[in-house]
């Protein structure tokens, strides 16, 4: 069998948020088309998918949460800067905007991270494959310097770095999602610093920002993971993270993180995103450009040489964006 281009892990991330979600999920992973979760510890049916792990055998991570639904931590309304007064975290542009006007504590940040490690360890009674941000805040500047402490001191190895190279070219994406996207690179860049020094690993490429939702195509993840490939030298394997979110979407009231499910995770997307992921054509496509799915163990096991994750791979992988605004 000739040497695959790419190993690509698929993570479909807010496992635990519904049952509807997570249904979906496993079917992915049962069908070899998902080869990792990340868990949302504070969502509704964290209970039951961590049983649905457990009897799948599915390798999770811990999809770390500060920005939707309740904490699962100590944090109370009018003590925490975490919180709304009504008792939720301030949501994914609210949480943002606090960290850029200095409003959050990040001691309080710190102490959240450690109860959903706690949270997830009751849950799967192991420790997490990796640790990610839901909604990409674990790149955020301070956060990301928090988040690598908490990991390091908890023995996690594996994280997330969400730069998709290209992204900014993406003529189908609408422009508050490009921006975002880009938002997200600047931010993960800035992450790569703390990451290291805090001895975390990651994939050589990320593919997610580009093919979120309706985005989806067999077409364009094959466009991303090409992009990916780009300069790389001849023989060597890269290795690549695919952020997913397929799923059966929610249905109101279930669902959610103690505020009901989101338009995000009632839209139609969710299925369309199952649907390509688990279709004949994505396999063919992906197995035609030498891409082979495979999970972080996996790459983690390989002989040194075989595969470089995360700082060796960064002057490569990072350089050729455009400089953050």
């Amino acid at each position: 069998m000739a040497r695959p281009r790419v190993l690509l892990v698929v993570t479909a991330d807010d496992f635990g948020y519904c049952p509807r979600r997570d249904e979906g999920i496993v079917e992915a992973f049962l069908a070899g088309a998902v080869t990792s979760v990340s868990l949302l510890v504070n969502g509704t049916a964290a209970e039951s998918a961590a049983e649905l792990a457990r009897r799948h055998q599915i390798p999770t991570g811990l999809h770390a949460n500060l920005s939707e639904g309740r904490p699962v931590g100590p944090a109370r309304p009018g003590a925490s800067s975490l919180l709304s007064p009504e008792g939720f975290f301030l949501g994914k542009m609210g949480f943002r905007e606090a960290m850029a006007a200095g409003d959050v504590a990040l001691p309080q940040v710190q102490e959240e991270l450690e109860a959903q490690l706690i949270r997830f360890r009751e849950l799967l009674g192991r420790d997490p494959t990796h640790v990610d941000g839901h909604q990409h805040v674990h790149v955020l500047p301070g956060v990301c310097q928090v988040f690598a402490e908490t990991l390091q001191a908890n023995g996690v190895r594996f994280t997330r770095l969400p730069v998709e190279r290209g992204v900014d070219g993406c003529a189908w994406l609408e422009a508050p999602a490009q921006a975002f996207a880009c938002a997200v690179e600047c931010d993960a860049r800035a992450a790569v610093g703390p990451f290291s020094r805090h001895g975390l690993r990651w994939t050589d490429a990320f593919v997610g920002l580009s093919t979120c939702g309706r985005h989806m195509s067999a077409h364009r993840l094959s466009g991303a993971l090409a992009r990916a490939l780009e300069g790389t030298p001849t023989g060597h394997t890269l290795t690549a993270e695919l952020m997913a979110h397929p799923g059966y979407p929610s249905v109101p009231p279930s669902g959610g993180c103690g505020e009901g499910p989101d338009a995000f995770s009632c839209s139609w997307e969710r299925l369309h995103e199952l649907r390509v992921l688990t279709a004949p054509t994505l396999r063919a496509r992906l197995a035609q450009d030498g891409v082979q799915l495979c999970t972080l163990h996996s790459l983690d096991s390989k002989r040194p040489g075989e595969t470089v994750l995360g700082e060796a791979s960064l002057e490569t992988f990072l350089e050729p964006s455009p400089p953050c605004p």
